[in-house]
């Protein structure tokens, strides 16, 4: 009857860990959305796009970051801020990713991460041919 006891406890507990898990798993999870869809989510959220060639400024007294990305495709634009350190060769970034989310009083995306592809080293170089004889 004792061991009865201590099996269930250990399935219950066990149960109980397997939810806490997976309930952590899914409020880490922020999904891609576009431009309208993360103006109107209440979590945080993805967006993706292009930076707007001239659209950024830093404000070293308050480490903050202002640009505006273009959605691809769309050709919609939203202002994001982003609150923390430049990242190293941001204006040459092929596509950025902010997560986050949308503050309407402000009408711009409080990002907390930022994601900055760059490109490719090997991007637009020619590979020599060598001929031999």
């Amino acid at each position: 009857m004792k061991q009865r006891k201590f099996y269930l406890l250990g399935a219950v507990l066990l149960v109980a860990f397997a939810g806490f898990a997976l309930a952590s798993f899914r409020s880490a999870l922020t999904q891609y959305v576009s431009f309208t869809d993360a103006q109107a989510a209440s979590r945080s959220v993805q967006v993706a796009g292009g930076l707007v060639a001239g659209s950024s400024s830093y404000e070293d007294s308050s480490e903050s970051l202002l640009f505006t990305l273009e959605e691809p495709g769309t050709g919609q634009t939203i202002r994001v801020r982003y609150h923390g350190l430049k990242p190293a060769n941001f204006e040459e970034a092929v596509s950025i990713v902010a997560i986050g989310r949308y503050e309407a009083p402000s009408r711009e995306f409080a990002a907390d991460k930022l994601l900055v592809k760059c490109p490719s080293k090997y991007q637009g170089a020619e590979v020599e041919e060598k001929v031999y004889e």
